[in-house]
């Protein structure tokens, strides 16, 4: 039996009548995955839900038989999440870039602590959509794709073939939503609207094509709903 892990499960699928299959990111930042028999009855099914954090054993009793988990809920609870739509939505969403961007048998460090740590932001702060953003620059950089806004503040545009800060625009750049990320935080259909637009068109390029992958559906649809809401 291995140590106890924490973990967030991002994917479930149902498995004859009350079986699943599920995958968790531990904090080892490492996927773990295989079978919660009886995960789909009354008893197992609100333990293992997407999105639940989960302290688990993951037990591998023979070769030929699949890796059987069991788990109890942990820390943080999304009782606050569930009861607002676009918590929800953000919520959903990060899951499915959980699932894009880390394959069985990789290790991306520091990928567990950043969702655990925007997770927490968005149950626990009313600005939690700057995190929010924050963390779709932070996952471009544990990824291999570093937007170094930090340290160009004064160059307005950002170049979206080469990913480099000017202050001259051009053919192939765009303004840089430096607002949102200052002290003067500023939450704006623009600035929101810019920020999806570039972290959209840099994992697009990069890292999706490689995979044959398109945007997850939740990403689109939190997207939607954020910028209808900032456009009223």
């Amino acid at each position: 039996m291995k140590n106890k892990l924490k973990g967030i499960i991002f994917f479930t699928k149902k498995i004859k009548d009350n079986d699943l299959y599920i995958k968790i990111l531990s904090s080892n930042d490492e996927i773990d995955s295989g079978m919660v028999y009886g995960g789909n009855s009354s008893k197992k099914k609100f333990i293992y839900q997407k999105g639940y954090f989960v302290d688990y054993y993951l037990i591998k009793k023979n070769q030929k038989a699949p890796p059987v988990f069991t788990a109890d809920i942990s820390y943080p609870f999304l009782n606050d999440i569930f009861n607002d739509k676009y918590k929800l939505y953000a919520m959903l969403s990060i899951l499915d870039l959980i699932n894009i961007s880390i394959l069985e048998g990789q290790k991306i460090r520091g990928f567990f602590n950043g969702i655990y740590n925007l997770i927490n932001k968005i149950i626990n702060t009313n600005n939690w959509m700057k995190y929010y953003c924050e963390w779709l620059f932070y996952l471009l950089k544990i990824i291999g794709y570093q937007i170094d806004y930090k340290n160009n503040e004064s160059k307005k545009y950002f170049n979206l073939n080469n990913q480099e800060f000017s202050c001259q625009k051009n053919n192939n750049a765009i303004e840089f939503p430096h607002e949102l990320f200052s002290k003067n935080y500023k939450l704006t259909f623009k600035n929101i609207n810019l920020v999806f637009n570039i972290f959209e068109n840099i994992l697009l390029k990069n890292h999706l094509d490689n995979l044959r992958y398109k945007m997850p559906i939740n990403f689109i649809n939190f997207k939607k709903v954020v910028l209808e809401r900032l456009n009223h």
